[in-house]
This record gives C-alpha cells, structure tokens and sequence, in this order.
C-alpha cells in the first residue's frame, strides 16, 4: 500500500470514529464542488482540529483570510461564542457567494461577515473599521502575498493572539532554496521573515492525510 493510501485511509478513520465531519460541514463541501470551486478545503479532521484551537484559545475575534466556499470559516464559527465575530476576506466574488450560502445553511449569518475583493486592499482598512486586533488569524489566501499578510497579521494582533498559516509545506518543496515556484518562493520569504521577528514565537507542524503532504505555521504573539 502506497503511503499516500495509508494517509487517506487513517484520515477517513479517525474522521469516521471522531466524529470530525457531519450533514452540515458534508454539504458545504457538496456545495463547493458543485459549484465548480477548487478542491482545497481542510480536511475534515484539519477543520476540528481549527474549532479545538479556537476554543482553547477562548477566541471572540477571529481574522480569516482566504474565504473559499466557507468550509473552515464555518468551523471557525462554531467554536465562536454567541457574541463572537469573525471577518472572513475573499477577494473572488463567485466563491464569497458560495461561502455567504454555506454559512446561512449552517445557521451563522450572525458572527460572520465576508469582505470582498483583494485582501491587501482589505487589510489597511479594518481599524477604521473598529476592527484593531484579533484574538485568532489563519491565513489561508494566495501563497505568494504570505510576507504581506503575515505582516499585516502582526499589526492586527495583540499579546497572545494566536496566527496560523496554513499550506507552507508545499508537498516539500518549500526547503528547496533554488525554487522559482510564487507559492514557495513567498512563503519561503514568510518563514524569513518570522526567523527574524522578535514579537511572536511560532513553529512548523507537517501533516499527512486525505489531502496529501503539507503542514501549517503556529505561532503566538509575546505578551
């Protein structure tokens, strides 16, 4: 059995026995597909793995950007308490319409909100908002503006705001110095950047399963 068989296969099972997906989260994925959106979702155990976090964190503020079709936006705001909010950023028209449906049938229309167009357009406008830092960031957008946003995650952060990047191990291609791949090249660039920033502690988790090799960045802004 190929390893990426084995992955699969012991996804689907702690999925199936953890109870890490259900009718809604299944249909928002039904939807996407349907609606002809690339297949880039967390995996279900990945989207659980995102609402632990946030409770653990005791999160009220959530920061999300790259939307898609909602998928971990929605398991973001399951773990919201009832006075919490998250602002999503999708710079697609088409999958922030997708998403807005996706996050109706789930019943959170109320603590979610989805803010169209690019991101780094975006981004210099929240405190003007009322929007001056968040408890929680993941950072889930085009891999090549990954140094922008995480600087902009800083600037939206506060002692102990927890930031998450995710897709930053490229199936491995992201310790190959020579690569002249946008996706690696700025994320590579990212993780120089966090090398040399003395304001948040982080790490680097890989991760196996049904939607391959990759791995995400955790980090902690100091207090």
């Amino acid at each position: 059995m190929n390893n990426s068989k084995v992955w699969e296969d012991v996804d689907i099972y702690f999925s199936d026995h953890l109870k890490t997906s259900d009718i809604v989260m299944d249909s928002i994925l039904k939807e996407n597909l349907e609606a002809g959106l690339p297949a880039i979702d967390v995996s279900p155990n990945q989207g659980k793995f995102l609402y632990l976090l946030t409770k653990l964190k005791g999160a009220k503020h959530i920061l999300e950007i790259g939307t898609l079709g909602g998928y971990s936006t929605v398991w973001f705001g399951r773990a919201l308490p009832n006075d919490g909010h998250l602002i999503s950023l999708e710079y697609s028209q088409k999958h922030a319409k997708v998403a807005e449906e996706n996050i109706r049938n789930a019943g959170l229309e109320h603590k979610i909100e989805i803010m169209i167009g690019p991101a780094l357009d975006t981004l210099p406008t929240l405190k003007g908002k009322g929007f001056s830092t968040f408890d929680l960031i993941f950072i889930d957008a085009d891999k090549p503006n990954n140094p922008s946003y995480l600087k902009w995650a800083l600037e939206l952060s506060k002692p102990g705001t927890v930031i998450i990047v995710d897709n930053v191990v490229r199936n491995g291609r992201v310790a190959d110095d020579n690569s002249e791949e946008p996706s690696v090249v700025g994320t590579r660039q990212m993780v120089e950047l966090l090398s040399k920033e003395s304001r948040i502690e982080t790490t680097a988790i890989q991760t196996v399963g049904i939607k391959g090799y990759d791995g995400f960045v955790l980090g902690i802004v100091k207090e």
